[in-house]
């Protein structure tokens, strides 16, 4: 029974494990101070981001550049400041936010 359990549970922690890691990511770079999943904080939530771009060409590339550069004019009146991010940080977070489409 054991022996069976174990590849059912590393599965479901490797299929799980990006996600929580860029969860995780976007808590430590305080990306949730002004987005949630579900609803409108400051800026959208990741649900409105990922329905409005995730059929865009080229959206993951784009997403990652306002993630590290920032963005106005794009969502309301608030602008985006640029963020503390490494190019890989900003791809992690853009492919994670697209994932919710």
């Amino acid at each position: 029974m054991i022996k069976k359990a174990i590849p059912a549970l590393l599965t479901v922690i490797v299929v799980m494990a990006p996600a929580q890691a860029s969860e995780e990511l976007a808590k430590a770079k305080n990306c949730m101070t002004c987005h949630s999943i579900e609803r409108k904080i400051v800026g959208p939530s990741y649900k409105e981001i990922a329905a409005k771009r995730a059929a865009e060409r080229g959206a993951e590339a784009a997403l990652a550049g306002k993630i590290k550069g920032g963005s106005k004019d794009e969502w309301g009146k608030v602008p985006m400041p640029a963020n503390a991010v490494s190019d890989a940080e900003a791809a992690t977070l853009a492919k994670w936010v697209l994932s919710f489409k």
